[in-house]
Parts: structure tokens; sequence; C-alpha cells
């Protein structure tokens, strides 16, 4: 039997790989519905090897609809995803509205996936921040074995995750730099090109800003309330790709070798770790890849049981589109949809 999709926000970085990801994986699709705005009504998105015509979400009925994957922002989100519920769809929003409601599953399917069953509440499931659900891939197969107490962050953030506009800025103040154009910030709050920035989302009064807060309450949310975790969210020049810088502090022994071992078990993770060979991953040689990459694992020496290691992974997919496609999968494999 096959499903009934709609994809809203299909234009979009996120909707187009949603997508290419529903045709990658051959899901078991019936119909897909590309929607976004009425600004690209009539637009064709590509999927598989046709192209769908884009409709326009205010005209749009969902009565036919099975799952719907959102990737339009909070907004739409807010109007649009119990509208979609309540005519019988799952919905599995990507955006940030539904994360923190404690009626609202927020699943990363290698992490959590009893947590589903209690999508039937609201008929909403939430997709985490895209710097969380490369994150908590990584902690939860150490956190089963060892215990996590507390966890020290630095991502270095691609900017995709802001959005086209983004993208096309780092693009063209990249090639104007080369005939002397002065960069000129819109997007961003600075330059970006041959520059980072410690600003991503606004500042909060505890002088974090609200991505580094996401990543403090999706990881409690996701994986244990227990968990101590500060994060340091930074934008940086490249297109695709998020990074991470990880360090964890644990109540039990563990060693590098044991993480290693531990890590290269997981699912969704791969390995890829021998200094000696220069053997480590970068965002550049992550792109369009599925999996959640671990690199230079090693024992920090600063506290009783400790772990530091590299993560990285393709944004646009693990951090948002893949990680929905795999929740719709879930809600098949769990028998939750019929």
């Amino acid at each position: 039997m096959g499903y009934r999709i709609a994809v809203v926000g299909a234009t979009g970085n996120v909707g187009r790989e949603m997508l290419n990801i529903l045709s990658e994986r051959l899901f078991p699709a019936d119909e897909v519905v590309a929607l976004a705005s009425g600004r690209s009504n009539g637009r064709e998105v590509s999927f598989g090897d046709g192209v769908l015509k884009v409709q326009d979400l205010s005209k749009y009925n969902f009565d036919n609809i099975d799952i719907a994957l959102f990737s339009a922002g909070s907004k739409v989100a807010e109007e649009w995803a119990p509208k979609a519920a309540a005519a019988g769809a799952m919905v599995i929003d990507n955006s940030s509205f539904w994360r923190y409601d404690i009626d609202v599953p927020l699943i990363v399917p290698e992490v959590n996936p009893n947590d589903i069953d209690g999508a039937l509440k609201k008929r909403i499931i939430a997709n985490p921040n895209c710097s969380t659900a490369q994150l908590v891939v990584a902690l939860k197969p150490l956190h089963d074995v060892a215990k996590i107490k507390r966890v020290i962050v630095s991502t270095y953030q691609s900017v995709s995750g802001a959005g086209n506009s983004a993208m096309d800025e780092l693009f063209n103040q990249t090639r104007g730099i080369f005939v002397n154009d002065k960069p000129t910030p819109e997007a961003f709050t600075r330059q970006i090109a041959f520059n980072v920035i410690p600003h991503i989302d606004i500042f909060m009064e505890d002088g974090y800003t609200k991505e580094e807060w996401k990543m403090v309450e999706e990881t409690k949310k996701i994986m244990d309330p227990k968990i101590k975790l500060t994060a340091t969210c930074v934008r940086v020049p490249v297109f695709v790709g998020h990074s991470e810088a990880i360090n964890i502090e644990f109540e039990n022994s563990i060693s590098a070798d044991e993480a290693r071992d531990i890590l290269r078990e997981s699912p969704g993770v791969l390995v890829v770790d021998n200094p000696e060979e220069n053997q480590y991953i970068t965002p550049i040689e992550c792109v369009g890849d599925y999996a959640t990459f671990v690199s230079r694992i090693r024992e920090d020496n600063t506290v009783e049981n400790g772990i530091s290691m590299w993560v990285v992974s393709d944004n646009l997919r693990k951090g948002a589109a893949l990680n929905s496609i795999q929740i719709a999968e879930l809600l098949i494999n769990k028998k939750i949809i019929s």
C-alpha cells in the first residue's frame, strides 16, 4: 500500500531535500504533493526523474493526506499543522514551534524511537534543531554505556541553515571580495565570507543565543533531562554541513577505544578516525550523505571520565529532511499509520 504525502515548503532548501530523499529511499508513496506559499504557485520542483507542480498551501485541503512534512517556518507550522492534523494527516514539523510542547514528541529515530507512541495526542511530531540532531545521534550510544553528566559543545554551522538568501550572501560576498566590492551583510550581522560569527538566532537575557538554548532543551527532552549541556554556536563560511567539537564528561569510566568501538556499532553513525593517516571528516565530505560522522575520538585527561570528539553531518539531510523521512518510516514500521 502506498501513502499520500504532502511536502509543505517544497521550494526551500529542506523541502527540496525532502523530495530528493523520498525518491532516493523509495518511500512507499502513491502520491506526493508539493505545497508552498501563493508566490510559488505553479512553479516546478524536481521529484525523482520528474517534476511536481507547486500548489498554494492556503487553498489546499489535507483531507486525503496521510503524512504532511512541514518545512516552512514556525508561523506556517503554528497555523497549518493543526489544520492538517485535524484533517487526518500525521504532521512532521521541521520548525521550532512544536518542539517544546509536552504533548508533541521530539524524535530522532536512532535515539528515542519509542517516544513516537505519543504522536496520536495531537497528530504532530517535531523534528529537532539541525545541530541537536547530529549531536544526540553521537551522544546516545555513549550515554547508554557510561552515562553522560555534562557536555560542552561548540558548533561550526554552515550558512544553509539560514536559508537560500544566506547561501547567496556567502557566494556573492566571496566573489565580490576578489573584485574589491565591499561586503554588505544582510542575512547575517557581520560579513560571513572569510569570517566566523558567534551569533545564531537572537540573544537571550542570560547572554546565550536561542540556538544555544535549543540545543540544551532539545537534548534534555530527547535523551535525558539530567544531562548538563552548554553550547556556543558559530556560523562559518561553509555552504552545507555542520560540524561540532564535543567534550563529554561521564559518570562511569570509558576509554577512547571503547567509545570508538561503541560508535562503530551505532545506528546512523560512521566513524572515520585515524589521525596517523589524516583520516577525519570535514563538512565538504559529508554533503549528500545520510550518516553522522565521528572523528578525532580521544580521552580528555582534564576530567576523571572524559571524551572529546569531532562530529560532522549534512544539516539539510540528517539535521532536517532525512530525519523527517526517517520519522515517517518509523510511523509506518510501528503501524501508527496504516
